[in-house]
Order: C-alpha cells, then structure tokens, then sequence
C-alpha cells in the first residue's frame, strides 16, 4: 500500500558551499519491500517514477487523487508507475500486472510523450499480460502514450531465462532494448549479453548476443549521437579465443541472431567492459578497463566529446586502473573520446563502500561553433553502505559534482523532511533549468521500502545552463509543440497568433514547459507569445509543417 505526502527538506553539505532549494519532495509509503528502479523526465519536464510493487485490497484509497487501474490481486510483484507534473502532484498512477512476478527495470520517453517500458517477468498469458511466456523467465515491453495507456507490448525470450536491464530510443525512432541471458545455447559463458533492436511499432529488427567465457552482465546502455547505442557491461569473463566467433548467425531466417564474442581479456575478478553499437545495433569497438580486484561499472553519460563511465572499485593501482583507492570501494571515473580512447581518468571516496547510482552531464552551446554542445560540468549521485565502522551518513542520498575535468567542485548529503534508518538513492536526473531530481527508497527496516523523491534547485548550476526567454521544439512542428519559457514566473500566458496578428489558441501555464495543440493548424508561420505575471515578454516563430 502507498500514500503520497509531499514536505520541505533539509540539505546537509559535507563541504564547501552551494546554493541549493528544495523545491517538493514527495514520499509514496508502502507496507511491503517496494523497488525504485527510475525516474525518467518527459520532452514537457514532467516526471515518471516506476519500479516493482506488491498490490494490497487498500490500494485504491493509497492515491485518491490519482487516475490508478483497477487492483488486479496477484500476489506477486508487478509494474509500478507514478507520473508526477513539474510541481511535484500525481497526474497518473498505473500498475501493469501478470500472475506471477514481474520487476520493471527500465524506461524511455518517446518523441511523441509517452513512454516504453520494460522489466523481467515471470509471467504467463493472463492479466495484463498479452502473450505466452517464451520460457524461464522473459523481457516484457509495454508502449504507453502520455496518458498511461496501452499501445502495444511484447514478450521477448526463449527456452532460457532473459532478464531486461535498459531501454533507449534511437533517432530512427526505433528502440534498443538491453537484457541478459542465462545459459543460452547461443551464448559464451554462463550469462551473456542480449541486445534486441526494435522499430517503432514493436517489429524486432535484430538480436545480438554479446559474451565472454564466464558471466557478462549489462548495467546501462545510452544512445549516441550518430544513432547507435553504448553499453556499460559489468564482465567476470576472459575473452572469446575460438575461430570465428564475431558476428555468427544463426539459421533461423525469421529471427535471426548474431553473435559476438568478448575479445579483451580482463584485468581482475570483475571489470568495466564498454561496447559501442552503430544503429544497425552491430559492434564498432569494445574497451575493458580493471585492476587485480573487483570493479563494478554501473553509470554512463554522453559528454560533448565522448562518454563518461562510472562505477565502484575495490582495485588500487593495477591492469589499467592508474589511480588507487582510499578504503572500502571508491567510486572510479573514466573519460574517453567517441573512438573509445581514454581522456582521463578519476576517483573519489565518501568513506566505505560508495555505490554510484547515477551521472548527469550539464552542456552549453559551444561559443565557437552554432551547434556544437560543450560540457560543462558532471552530476553523480549514489549512496554510502557502512563496511567495519559506520559514519553518520552511510545509507544517505548523496550528491558530487565536477567539472568537465573530473575535478570535485563539491560534495553534499540530502536527508529530507525525515531520516530513516536505510535511504539509498535509484537515479538521479539534471533538468534543463538545472533543478535535480533524486529518487530513492527510505526505510526503517528491510521489506518495508518507501519511494522517496526530492527536486532541489542550484543556483550554481542553474547559471552554468543557457537559456532562452522562449524555446520551442521541434520546430517545424506537425502536431504537438512544447513551448520553454527561461526565465522565473509563478504563472504565465501563451498566445499563438498567425503573421497576421489573428489569436489562435490562448493558455495559461505553471511550467516551465507547456505542450500546445498544433494540428488543426494549416502550414504556415505563426507567433507564439508568452507574457508572465512578473511583465517579462518573449516571443518566437513556430514553423507548421
């Protein structure tokens, strides 16, 4: 069962100073042991929380105020959804159900406003469920709009048990989707690495199992510049010394498999293994980095020039790992150009065993050239677990911010309106006016998780962004615009106009970023006209295609 309460916070710095606002925070309560897996920000700056929850009989009184699908009593963990506006208040609540258990583990907005979703399921055909089980356990995808509802889903697997890990969108408007695979008959070792690319209607364009000689597992993939996808894979194996192992496929026309093996060796027990996709979902490099001990990668980031890649490391200076470590794991930073050739690299300790949860990088237009981003800054977040002593802040949402170098600006701890006993942050998100949104679960014991999310406001950050008094995207438009407004307002007006100054549509908006309606409009140039209630006026040309 969940309640949402919304309250102030409390921000604690371990050093230095930064001007920071809570904004809202919103704590959804639960009786059970409830898994935050993501926030993801819509193209209009609204928030979807998902993760994995047990349904109760009392649900439906938990969020009154919330549009929630009938209790389907299941007994088993099932999808999770909450989308919140930019003010923090539930718009939509949604839990997707199968008869057995079902984890969501991964979201992506669409260019259109909604979403797809997916997680591992255990599941059979029934419930909300549409196909059969593949076999063990699956990949379960859900298209949602906006509004939460349906608009297709699928069931990926086989005889072996898939689980999923990401999703991304890519500029075809297609779909990478990342998983594993356990003991496949395709595969190398005894869990290897299941790349699925999708087009936008669902339609599997290719499969791709990537593995070396022991147990390979996907933590994050993010899409590049040129279409393609990176992954981050935390690897446990040797490379693949066999003839012909790049690139196989199997006979089975319909569906057909390609198969590539691990060909960098690793350096200790476990190691970051980096794998660039090109957008038919085909390997153009891999890079694997390590010391003699355990390293766990867990985050990615696009930077202007190439990647960042960060996890927790237990290796000091051996393989190619150049720095060493304070005590417990230290987070380890490494930067490298879209070659996959190493820029830098970084670590840093807030004491035990730090686990990265999450990288936000700021970019700004290139002053040298129009359309060229330039990175300014790099937002990680993550939390602290005690190992031998234990500090105030272990169990803690934490924040550390660097410069496009990888140089500690400042560090701080977040507590919110209460502190519990365990809180560890799920993922971290920078928004475009450089408010931060930190989503995690707090608790007092185990199995009784609530979902915590906090939006804080930086003015350090917020002057690093450039804005624009108006933005609007896309632009040309065909159905729907999002109208950005730069500066402070409680509440504005936006007038669309045509270049004959006749009045269209008229709204007034709280946000930052509003959607308008652009389809009964005929092709042409129009004015869209903002005016706030502090008098600040700004206008810009829309483009109906």
């Amino acid at each position: 069962m969940k309640k949402i309460y919304s309250g102030a916070c409390i921000l604690c710095a371990v050093f230095g100073l930064s001007a920071q606002e809570v904004l809202w925070q919103k704590d959804i309560k639960s009786s059970t042991q409830d898994f935050l897996s993501q926030v993801t920000t819509t193209i209009d700056g609204q928030y979807l929380i998902t993760g994995s929850s047990i349904q109760s009989e009392s649900n439906s009184a938990a969020t009154p105020n919330l549009k929630s699908a009938t209790l389907k009593q299941n007994n088993g963990y099932d999808f999770h959804l909450i989308k919140l506006n930019q003010q923090g208040d539930g718009v939509w609540e949604k839990y997707l159900s199968g008869q057995n258990h079902d984890y969501l583990s991964g979201s992506v907005s669409t260019q259109d406003g909604g979403f797809l979703i997916s997680g591992t399921s255990y599941s059979g055909k029934g419930l909300d469920k549409k196909e059969d089980s593949k076999g063990g356990s699956d990949i379960w995808l859900i298209r949602l709009n906006e509004f939460g509802d349906e608009l297709w889903q699928k069931t990926l697997g086989s005889a072996s048990d898939e689980e999923a890990r990401s999703v991304i969108q890519t500029t075809d408007l297609g779909f990478f989707i990342a998983g594993n695979v356990q003991n496949s008959s395709k595969g190398y070792g005894s869990k290897d690495v299941l790349i699925v690319k999708l087009d936008k209607d669902g339609k599997e364009l290719s499969h791709l199992i990537l593995g070396g000689k022991g147990l390979d597992e996907v933590e994050k993939m993010i899409p590049t510049k040129d279409g393609g996808a990176l992954l981050g894979i935390y690897s446990r194996s040797s490379e693949v010394r066999v003839s012909g192992s790049g690139d196989q496929k199997s006979s089975a026309a319909s569906n057909p498999v390609s198969r590539t093996g691990k060909s960098t060796e690793n350096y200790g027990e476990g190691d970051y293994w980096i794998v660039k996709l090109d957008k038919t979902g085909k390997v153009e490099w891999e890079k694997n980095y390590g010391g003699k001990a355990d390293d766990h990668l867990r985050t990615l980031a696009l930077t202007s020039n190439g990647f960042i890649i960060g996890g927790e490391s237990r290796s000091d200076r051996s393989g190619n790992k150049t720095i060493g470590i304070e005590e417990g794991t230290d987070l380890w930073l490494i930067s490298l150009n879209e070659k996959g050739e190493e820029l830098w690299q970084k670590s840093y300790n807030f004491g035990n065993r730090d686990i990265l949860m999450g990288t936000s990088v700021i970019q700004s237009q290139d002053p040298r050239t129009k359309n060229q981003d330039l990175t300014k800054g790099i937002l990680l977040g993550g939390y602290t677990q005690a190992e031998g002593r234990i500090e105030t802040d272990d169990e803690t949402f934490w924040m550390l911010y660097l410069n496009q170098n990888g140089e500690e600006q400042w560090r701080k701890h977040v507590k919110g309106e209460s502190r519990k006993r365990e809180e560890r942050l799920s993922d971290i998100k920078l928004n475009r006016d450089g408010s931060i949104i930190l989503a995690g679960t707090s608790a007092e014991e185990l199995g009784k998780e609530n979902w915590k999310i906090i939006k804080l406001g930086d003015k350090q950050l917020d002057q690093l962004i450039e804005k624009q008094d108006i933005k609007i995207y896309p632009n040309p438009v065909s159905d729907y615009a999002y109208v950005e407004i730069g500066f402070d307002f409680k509440e504005a007006d936006i007038v669309l106009y045509d270049m004959g100054g006749r009045q269209f549509q008229s709204l007034k908006t709280k946000n930052k970023v509003t959607k308008i309606n652009t389809q009964n409009l005929i092709q042409g140039a129009y004015l869209v006209a903002i005016k706030t209630d502090t008098n600040k006026t700004a206008s810009a040309k829309l483009i109906k295609k």
